[in-house]
């Protein structure tokens, strides 16, 4: 069963002729005929009583009319649809993203695309890398937000930023009335507070100790970097934070210090899932999320 055949079928039932039916489709008599025909000995019977000149519908044909209409009228939806995301009236896009980026370059993204498209609904969730790479695998969200390299031949990863680490240090730790700058060896023998397994920042951090050959005596583990921030304050020891949260933690106990060269940084991108279709709704996000990463 074509489409072509269902609208020659209902043009038909509208004219109760089969040569006004073929005019109005642009197509020849004989043809649109031949059709009607094929259509009719797939269902196994009449779709029409042909009296003459007279063409009347079956009560099969009753019948098929309603389902006939029902068809054209769910795909024209679909394709009105389809046409209104690609032109950006509206559309929808989830995107995932690490807690160590998110409260830092997603909401003046959000806001950005919020007044240049407001047609375009956004989802956000917040989880950990593994998770949300599931969840691009799995097509429950379509963009993710994450530190690179991921692994995967399934996924696609575009660069965003660089974002440049940084210690954290108590205010009156020598380092900051000292020296301002500071190795990764220099804080060796400290009290180190990570996140908890999981954040791909404390494997980021953990990779960094391993290549200044670094065992770091890791005191307390949370789950947010606020919390770090705080426990530094309280002279509880030292962390790494990223470069992107320098204005949001400008904490009276804590200082932050720039690193030596070669400054370690992490990669900040963009990742979809290869297969997945990318709306327009997706691309207008990206490019407000590019337009804040360019300022």
């Amino acid at each position: 069963m074509e489409l072509h055949q269902l609208r020659y079928f209902l043009a038909v039932a509208r004219f109760h002729s089969f040569t006004r039916a073929a005019e109005h489709e642009h197509v020849a008599q004989p043809s649109l005929s031949q059709q009607i025909r094929k259509l009719e000995n797939e269902l196994g019977a009449p779709l029409f009583d042909r009296l003459g000149r007279r063409i009347r519908l079956t009560a099969l044909g009753e019948r098929f009319l309603e389902h006939a209409r029902r068809v054209l009228a769910d795909l024209e939806s679909a394709r009105h649809d389809v046409d209104e995301m690609l032109g950006l009236s509206r559309g929808q896009v989830s995107i995932g993203v690490i807690p160590t980026v998110a409260p830092f370059l997603l909401p003046p993204a959000l806001a950005r695309c919020a007044r240049e498209f407001p047609k375009v609904s956004i989802s956000v969730r917040e989880d950990l890398t593994n998770s949300l790479l599931r969840q691009l695998a799995e097509g429950e969200i379509d963009l993710a937000l994450l530190s690179l390299p991921v692994k995967g031949p399934e996924f696609v990863a575009e660069p965003l930023l660089t974002d440049r680490m940084l210690l954290a240090v108590p205010s009156k730790h020598p380092l900051w009335r000292h020296r301002r700058r500071a190795a990764l060896p220099d804080v060796a023998h400290e009290s180190f507070l990570l996140l908890k397994d999981g954040h791909c920042f404390r494997d980021d951090v953990l990779e960094l100790c391993k290549a200044s050959r670094m065992n770091p005596h890791v005191v307390f583990e949370g789950g947010q970097l606020e919390t770090l921030v705080a426990m530094v304050a309280a002279g509880a020891g030292v962390t790494l934070l990223p470069e992107m949260a320098r204005r949001h933690y400008r904490h009276a106990g804590v200082r932050l210090l720039d690193f030596l060269p070669p400054q370690p940084a992490r990669t900040i991108g963009v990742v979809r899932a290869k297969d997945k279709f990318q709306t327009e709704a997706a691309r207008a996000f990206l490019d407000a999320l590019k337009g804040g990463c360019a300022r």
